[in-house]
């Protein structure tokens, strides 16, 4: 143990103070260690060159795709900009046709999904349902997720309504799409429900309401918001997805796409990749608007003006004397005549 000498004064002998001894807190800190961190990068690394050799990547063509870019774009590009004459109109009045049949398509199909989302997601909602209907439900909407809808087209909805732009195709890819949009939307929702605040619960039960009357007046003005933004959400990815089912031959966009490409006809895809880009940008600019509106309302609107009081108004009870919240007792408001 250390010690420490303390001068008294004058007259004074020398005195010695113990001091502690250094423990944990008195020591500079140490750097932790890196280890994991360095062995977790070079796994990370070792996975990735792994999956490349295993895949048969060529990385040798990152080096020409620059030249590619500009090349193809450049063919792209005269299609785009090439004189409007009546078979250049004509490529353009084809795109929008079947951009708008591809919209058609992803809004029918997110109207099945939103018909059946609803009902499916309050099922899967552990505070709305029992828990032997909680779990068959949520197993039920685990399969529909586990199958993307470029399955469901291929194996169900095409050969079942037919292949081809319009009738039947159209059909399967919408149907295709609606099925795959109950499971996502199903899910979102019930975790929208489970999110909902227990305060107008509580006091609908207190209240004696039923199960039905629970949900109409304390669950669904809280998520009726959020279900509609999820739906619109749908909407804007379903789009996308009816050009991936149009190239498997369920209509829109995606079957004229794939035939252009077939034939290497350059500047009728850059026409139609123009179109895609924005008919999509559009949407979802509209989709964001009306998102924001329902989620946080419309900005409030003041015109300036004072409320105007009525002059001809005579004595009455509208215009006595009000005491709110008074502290007072009643017998004291009663005797001063409030």
């Amino acid at each position: 143990m250390s010690t420490a000498n303390l001068n008294a004064g004058p007259g004074s002998t020398s005195q010695t103070k113990p001091r502690f001894a250094e423990d944990a807190l008195d020591r500079r800190p140490v750097r932790p260690s890196k280890l994991r961190y360095n062995l977790g990068m070079l796994a990370v690394g070792i996975i990735f060159i792994a999956a490349v050799y295993g895949a048969g990547m060529d990385f040798g063509a990152l080096l020409n795709l620059p030249a590619s870019i500009i090349q193809y774009g450049q063919l792209m590009a005269a299609g785009v900009f090439q004189a409007p004459d009546e078979t250049v109109a004509g490529y353009w009045t084809q795109s929008f046709d079947a951009m708008f049949e591809s919209v058609a398509i992803a809004w029918v199909g997110t109207m099945v999904g939103a018909l059946f989302s609803l009902p499916l997601g309050f099922l899967a909602a552990r505070n709305m349902s029992p828990l032997p209907v909680y779990i068959v439900v949520r197993f039920v909407l685990s399969v529909i997720r586990a199958v993307p809808e470029i399955i469901f087209a291929i194996a169900i909805m095409l050969p079942l309504f037919g292949f081809g732009s319009g009738g039947g195709g159209a059909l399967a890819g919408a149907m295709a799409l609606g099925v795959s949009s109950i499971g996502t939307l199903s899910k979102l929702i019930s975790e929208a429900i489970e999110a909902v605040d227990g305060g107008p619960l509580e006091s609908s039960r207190a209240s004696g309401s039923n199960q039905m009357q629970m949900i109409r007046w304390a669950v669904m003005p809280q998520v009726m918001p959020e279900v509609i933004a999820i739906w619109l959400y749908r909407f804007e990815v379903n789009i996308r997805a009816s050009a991936i089912l149009g190239v498997l031959g369920a209509g829109g966009i995606g079957a004229l796409l794939s035939t252009v490409f077939g034939a290497r006809e350059w500047d009728r895809i850059g026409i139609v990749l123009v179109v895609i880009i924005v008919v999509t940008m559009l949407v979802d600019q509209i989709s964001a608007f009306i998102r924001h509106r329902v989620i946080h309302g419309g900005d409030l609107r003041s015109d300036g003006g004072e409320p105007q009081e009525d002059d001809d108004a005579g004595p009455g009870p509208e215009n006595e004397p009000r005491v709110e919240n008074d502290p007072a007792p009643k017998e004291n408001r009663a005797a001063a005549g409030l």
